[in-house]
């Protein structure tokens, strides 16, 4: 049994990637307030609807489905795992009437790939633009105001893979623990599904090739990631500039707080990686991953590698361009050598 578990962050230049509430036709960028100073952020939400329009279009996603009307309203895919890997991944709740009494329309899946907000490391303070929009006005009418927000910030956010879970869907079990339906099961089970014991429950599990494949597609779609609001004003790279991701056993993730604000600048914190290195060793099923894009956070790529020149050495430490090592690891999956991090082991 082993997570991937770590951070992701972005580098904003002049963006606006995620957007709350506009006052006075004043559209502003999403932040947080801790004592004086601002933290510009991207929601979680937002940052997995990007990862789920990045996946490849020739990847099935699960239908949304839609009813009720006004507050009554209900919205949720097909909660059908075995069918989509946004269902598989993403997790979903599907809550309908009972039928005869049995809640055969029940059933729920938390998140294989947990994601935190990406939030600004260093505190930054968004500004604010205005636009006009006057084209085929009158002469001499007065134009159309409009404003909004943008930053330039390093964020940053937690991730977790649950690799044990990828492909496999509880049957049983108390409270929300059933991941499908009782039709969906006898479906997934028709269609390729053994059945396990998982986690103290009645599970399905599919083949072992899909499961490799689904791990691989969103390793690589993580390396590519597109998306963001306000692009046609502040377009912009959002695909991850650094990506750390360690295979732990125990889904502790002790790489939090590798990123840190010095001086109100963003930097890493080699000594914090390191003695974090130490502390979790006997956790780690493999060497750590960083995903590091040249020019991001200036000339800190370079000098972190020298600093860990012995532990890349020994390599107990992997440095690279994020999309290189995310691809040799989504290969590493489908050539089945992380096959053993499927496996939940009993601990």
């Amino acid at each position: 049994m082993t997570y991937l578990v770590g951070k992701v962050a972005l580098g904003v230049v002049a963006g606006a990637p995620n957007n709350g509430q506009g006052e006075d036709n004043v559209a502003k960028a999403k932040a947080m307030r801790v004592g004086r100073d601002v933290f510009p952020y991207v929601s979680a939400q937002a940052f997995r609807r990007w990862l789920r329009d990045s996946l490849p279009a020739d990847e099935p996603r699960s239908p949304v489905i839609r009813s009720g009307s006004g507050k009554k309203q209900q919205a949720y895919t097909s909660g059908r795992p075995d069918r989509y890997l946004d269902d598989d991944l993403f997790g979903y709740m599907v809550a309908v009437k009972k039928e005869a009494g049995v809640p055969s329309g029940t059933c729920q899946r938390d998140t294989v790939l947990a994601t935190g907000t990406l939030v600004a490391v260093a505190p930054r303070q968004p500004v604010s633009d205005f636009g006009t929009m006057s084209r085929g006005f009158a002469a001499g009418e007065n134009p159309v105001l409009h404003g909004h927000e943008f930053y330039s910030a390093e964020l940053a956010g937690d991730l977790l893979l649950d690799v044990a879970r990828v492909g496999v869907f509880e049957t049983d079990g108390s409270g929300l623990k059933v991941a499908l339906t009782a039709a969906g099961a006898k479906e997934a089970e028709a269609g390729g599904a053994e059945r396990t014991e998982f986690r103290d429950a009645q599970a399905l599990r599919l083949p072992l090739d899909e499961r490799r494949r689904r791990v691989a597609l969103v390793l690589r779609t993580l390396a590519a990631v597109r998306g963001g609001a306000k692009q046609s004003l502040h377009y912009g790279d959002r695909a991850p500039a650094l990506v750390l991701l360690a295979p732990v056993k125990g889904g502790v993730n002790p790489f939090t707080r590798v990123l840190a604000s010095q001086d109100r600048q963003t930097v890493f914190q080699v000594g914090v990686f390191r003695e974090e290195l130490d502390a979790w060793a006997d956790e780690l099923d493999g060497p750590v991953l960083i995903g590091w894009a040249p020019g991001f956070l200036g000339e800190q790529r370079e000098r972190v590698r020298r600093e860990l020149a012995d532990l890349i050495e020994a390599k107990r430490v992997l440095l690279d361009h994020p999309r290189t090592l995310l691809n040799k690891l989504a290969e590493g999956f489908v050539e089945g050598s992380h096959d053993a991090w499927f496996e939940d082991a009993k601990r």
